[in-house]
């Protein structure tokens, strides 16, 4: 009974964010700090599954930069997306468009879309990106797994943030979220604490397509090792 009364308010109150969302968007002209408002709105239904989210948002001066997050299942949507800063807009795949309700916002929000059917087109818009980031000092929000790990850790980086972040000359701020794997049970009234954490900017300057690899193998450490550690400290707070 739990398990259902929940989905319906899940259900329930996606679609009126949603709704408000693409008014809101709308009316701000697609203005790029409605994304991560929005996405903030999506994340207070934590409260509905009966998780305690702990934030640690970076406290430094903002810059433009790509920031890049662990993507784990569709909870992320409650849970990571509380990280999203001000300024952010994502690149998604253009099918997002037809999620009934949730592509209209994404599209609102001013969101890019890149075809991942043709390559051609892919590459193509990445390398328009690092224009973008430079000519709307904007920053740029990237799952660089590429899909959902679904309990199967930290999956390889693809390159496709990295080169944008050294096209455009802007750091890569790794966000965090700890494992969130057979985490939520939607008949267990508490679910236990989640934590999300950014990070401190890696810098790109010294970085180029020679040693690209480098790049990304330093920030797949620096983020599966704070991952470790964060489920570490969940372990002893949900004790």
């Amino acid at each position: 009974m739990l398990k259902l009364i929940r989905i319906l308010l899940v259900l329930c109150c996606s679609i009126l964010i949603s709704v408000a969302g693409v008014f809101y968007a709308l009316v701000r002209l697609r203005n790029p700090d409605c994304v991560g408002e929005i996405a903030y709105w999506y994340s207070k239904m934590h409260k509905l599954l009966g998780i305690k989210l702990i934030r640690r948002p970076y406290t430094g001066e903002r810059q433009p930069a790509i920031y890049i997050a662990n993507h784990q299942n569709n909870y992320d949507m409650v849970t990571i997306s509380s990280m999203m800063p001000k300024k952010t807009v994502t690149i998604g795949k253009r099918s997002l468009i037809w999620i009934p309700f949730f592509g209209l916002v994404y599209w609102a929000t001013g969101n890019i879309f890149i075809n991942r059917e043709k390559r051609s087109s892919a590459i193509s818009t990445m390398t328009k990106v690092g224009e973008i980031i430079q000519q709307r000092q904007i920053s740029i929000w990237m799952f660089p797994e590429g899909t959902r790990s679904r309990g199967r850790g930290l999956l390889p980086f693809k390159t496709g943030a990295f080169h944008t972040a050294i096209s455009a000359g802007v750091p890569i701020i790794p966000i965090v979220c700890s494992t969130l794997h057979n985490k939520v049970d939607l008949n267990r009234w508490d679910n236990g604490t989640v934590i999300c954490e950014e990070l401190e900017p890696i810098d790109t300057s010294t970085y180029n397509r020679d040693n690209l690899k480098e790049l990304i193998e330093h920030c797949h450490q620096v983020m599966q090792k704070r991952i470790e550690e964060l489920d570490a400290e969940i372990e002893q707070l949900d004790k």
